[in-house]
């Protein structure tokens, strides 16, 4: 057991964003508590704006694991990883046999409750929106570049956006409504 937490200590090594200049690094750690935290705002919205019925726990316990394959396998960069049909379908398989072998790692009896939020259902509403958390999460690292006056961002920035629009989910919408213009001020602005 304690390989597999050694292997998820690294978590906050490994860098995100490798392809583009960053004001400020990011690690898988940082990234993943972020989501952790966009979903959990994702679900409350849903299910108390929208009459969702989300388990808000599970989505919190998926976000925080939903990268934990990258320990072995590394970022790799959205452009390169959907590059064509095969790359992307070669690299799920590779962090599905990641996130096996860290499974694999801990204690019988634990397999099963860690397996559940390392390989979960794709197709539950939870893992939906801890997928729209992340795409959330890269569109305020975008802000948060551009505003750090980093314009490598800014195509990113809108095509992000307007990925995020596209879903037409309530909850999104209302995140990027109420919630995202605060990540565009300052300080002295949020008081």
């Amino acid at each position: 057991m304690y390989k597999f937490f050694g292997f998820l200590n690294r978590m906050k090594y490994i860098k995100r964003w490798s392809l583009m200049r960053s004001v400020r690094e990011e690690n898988i750690m940082e990234h993943s508590q972020q989501v952790a935290v966009i979903a959990h705002a994702l679900a409350l919205i849903k299910n108390k704006n929208f009459g969702g019925s989300v388990d808000e726990k599970k989505v919190v316990l998926l976000a925080q694991y939903h990268e934990v394959g990258e320990v072995i396998t590394g970022d790799l960069p959205t452009p390169i990883k959907y590059f064509n049909p095969e790359i992307k379908s070669a690299y799920k398989d590779l962090e599905k046999n990641a996130c096996k072998r860290l499974i694999n790692m801990l204690p019988e009896n634990l397999q099963g409750e860690y397996s559940q939020y390392i390989e979960p259902d794709e197709s539950s509403e939870e893992y939906k929106i801890v997928k729209c958390a992340d795409r959330l999460s890269a569109y305020l690292k975008c802000v948060e570049e551009i505003k750090a006056g980093n314009s490598e961002f800014k195509k990113a920035k809108t095509s992000i956006l307007n990925e995020l629009k596209s879903l037409k989910r309530e909850e999104v919408d209302a995140f990027l409504k109420e919630y995202a213009p605060a990540y565009e001020l300052s300080l002295d602005e949020l008081d």
